[in-house]
């Protein structure tokens, strides 16, 4: 592609996607869907002004990765472990049952092969908790009893749902097949890049604070700590872990609530660690977008047969388990019934953790259109109805939910 082409795809992609999640968020869904719509209508599937280059992914994959330190800027650990075992009750059991329930329908009713079956059953387990937080917040939630275990668990599931994804990169990318014992020696790695990657990230975030003190010019920090999220990126990259994980790792260690390490010594400046976030606020919100652009550009709706029983079905019964396995889990904490209903329905947001899952698996091949047709569908649907029904609950039962 010519520079000057490129250029004007570029100012395409970032426009569509401004505009478009704009127009969403104004109708009161998460921008991420208006995003996915933008690379829908500017790729194959509708006008058929750009494709998926590979300058646009490399971008894409910056995207992500800046995408993953923010989540990791914004995960609390410590007010993780003051909330008890609840979040974890809820974390884990959202996890395991939509990846048991969508594997088992994936796998043995529908005939789809096992890694592309836990790809499905992969991106029913997520839990998006930008819009989960987004959604809290829009109703006045965000400090409520439920939400703390909401946030908590959302913030375990971002973790188990990494190294899941890390599990499933291991495979794919040594062959379709599932190699447990080489799996299992990568988890290790991964198990020990997210207990010292933090900690040595932390220790270079000092070097960086002191510096930007006497710093004569201006943008410091955005330089060097784009720079320590991409070196995170490429460390983790090469122990056959996603690039994504080093950017959540960086991340952690930035986010001013973490301990050094993990509980013990001194908290990083909360001066510093605010300046560190509008720095890299905008930096994210930049090139995130062009991410979910890519998943929907990497979309050819025009060659799935919509006609065709199969993609409805498979799609409508994927939908019930990822809703259905996210609302069980919030029944199993002790609770009055609506506070487990509210809990069990603000863990059903995919949003931009399943289009990862769904990006991954078709960037190895594993999963093809019309397999990407259906999740994007399900992710869609369990992204936008959500906030609408969490609004209903609140508004019809307000007096009982804040008793």
């Amino acid at each position: 592609m010519h520079t000057q082409v490129f250029f004007l795809v570029l100012i395409a992609v970032l426009l569509a996607a401004r505009i478009l999640g704009e127009f969403v968020a104004r109708l009161g869904a998460p921008a991420v869907i208006g995003e996915l719509l933008a690379g829908i209508l500017l790729g194959p599937s509708l006008l058929g002004w750009a494709e998926p280059t590979n300058s646009l992914r490399l971008l894409s994959e910056i995207g992500i990765v800046l995408l993953l330190f923010e989540v990791g800027l914004e995960t609390d650990v410590m007010r993780l472990m003051k909330t008890g075992l609840q979040p974890f009750i809820v974390a884990t059991a959202g996890f395991a049952m939509p990846m048991a329930l969508g594997y088992a329908l994936s796998h043995y009713l529908f005939s789809q092969g096992r890694v592309a079956s836990l790809f499905v059953a992969g991106t029913l387990t997520a839990t998006s908790i930008g819009i989960t937080v987004r959604m809290l917040t829009n109703l006045r939630r965000n400090a409520s009893d439920e939400a703390q275990v909401v946030l908590g668990a959302a913030v375990i599931d971002d973790v188990l749902g990494v190294v899941l994804l890390a599990f499933l990169y291991q495979s794919t990318t040594r062959g379709r097949h599932i190699d447990f014992a080489a799996a299992g020696k990568v988890l290790l790695f991964i198990a020990l890049f997210l207990v010292l990657a933090p900690i040595a990230a932390r220790a270079i975030a000092g070097i960086i604070e002191r510096f930007n003190r006497v710093s004569q010019i201006p943008g410091l920090i955005p330089t060097t700590v784009v720079s320590l999220v991409l070196f995170f990126a490429w460390l983790a990259n090469a122990i056959d872990a996603p690039q994504l994980l080093g950017g959540f790792a960086a991340g952690l260690a930035l986010s001013r609530r973490f301990r050094w390490p993990f509980g013990s010594g001194a908290r990083p400046d909360a001066g510093f660690t605010a300046e560190v976030e509008r720095a890299m606020r905008p930096i994210v919100h930049l090139f995130a977008p062009i991410f979910f652009v890519m998943v929907g550009l990497s979309l050819n709706l025009r060659a799935i047969d919509w006609s065709s029983p199969f993609v409805w079905t498979f799609a409508l019964s994927l939908f019930a388990v990822a809703v259905a396995g996210k609302i069980a889990a919030g029944f199993l904490v002790r609770r009055r019934f609506l506070s487990r209903l509210a809990i069990g329905m603000a863990m059903v947001p995919r949003g931009e953790v399943g289009l990862i899952f769904v990006a991954l698996g078709q960037s190895t091949g594993i999963l093809n259109g019309t397999l990407s047709a259906v999740l994007v569908l399900v992710i869609a649907f369990s992204t936008l109805l959500p906030p609408f029904a969490m609004k209903w609950l609140y508004v019809r039962y307000a007096a009982q939910l804040s008793g």
